[in-house]
């Protein structure tokens, strides 16, 4: 018998916008375009499965 193992296979990724230095927290798997709080910039466009990072990566989250 084969047994699944079910664990978390997505991660939050912490990016930083290239205008305004401002670090936020992206799921790595976004499903809209996700821009930056504080200036608007788009740091992350859904791409059907991963999103595209258009900011520098800081950390992945797990």
């Amino acid at each position: 018998m084969v047994r699944l193992n079910r664990e978390n296979r997505s991660t939050f990724i912490r990016v930083k916008c290239p205008d305004c230095e401002n670090e936020q927290v992206v799921f790595e798997k976004a499903s809209t375009t996700v821009g930056c709080v504080v200036c608007g910039r788009v740091l992350a466009e859904p791409r059907g499965g991963r999103a595209e990072m258009r900011a520098e990566i800081l950390a992945v989250l797990e």
